[in-house]
């Protein structure tokens, strides 16, 4: 079970287990998936306050924070159990690309330590990439009415139109982050 576990799942078996995941939801409680709205059960159950965006029973929804709670839970046994021992193998174009931006160390796990570390956490650009990089993502999760795996996931299979723009949005989004402004922020 461990080799199973241990190695990326091709798309066709993850793409349909994750796609099951909203008819499954659907049928057994009417619920809908999405990982944003589990900020707001938080903030809801956390700090009572006379906010009306807060004023709801956020107890009819702890199965979110249940199901939040095991991703976190998930993540952290795969790290410690399923570790791969291995030197992460990067293309070789790709590490001709990020040593022009000064990024070379790759024997951490799955980040370099180039980018993601206290030092650099530490730095303007590493402040800046977090603090104004995690407002970016919680403004714009909120503007659009959900996240991606909401939208995504969720909104496409219900054939939601302002899903679909949200994941073409999404989608043309990553792709500039990825090939203009990450590459204009490491150039610093």
């Amino acid at each position: 079970m461990i080799e199973i576990l241990s190695k990326p799942w091709p798309w066709y078996i993850a793409g349909p287990l994750i796609g099951l995941t909203v008819p499954a939801l659907l049928l057994l409680g009417n619920k809908t998936f999405g990982i944003s709205s589990s900020m707001r059960h938080v903030c809801a159950a956390c700090l009572p306050a006379n906010i009306p965006y807060f004023k709801y029973d956020w107890k009819k929804e702890i199965w979110n924070l249940v199901f939040v709670a095991g991703i976190l839970i998930g993540g952290y046994l795969a790290v410690i159990c399923l570790q791969n021992p291995n030197e992460i193998i990067v293309n070789e174009t790709l590490k001709t690309e990020l040593a022009g931006y000064g990024i070379t160390d790759f024997s951490n796990a799955l980040i370099p330590s180039d980018i993601v570390s206290w030092e650099n956490l530490l730095s303007f650009k590493g402040l800046f990439m977090i603090v104004f990089g995690g407002f970016l993502i919680g403004f714009g999760t909120r503007y659009a009415g959900g996240c991606t795996s909401g939208h995504s996931i969720m909104g496409l299979s219900a054939l939601s139109l302002t899903s679909l723009i949200a994941t073409i949005c999404f989608m043309a989004g990553g792709f500039l982050a990825a090939n203009v402004i990450l590459p204009f922020i490491l150039s610093f």
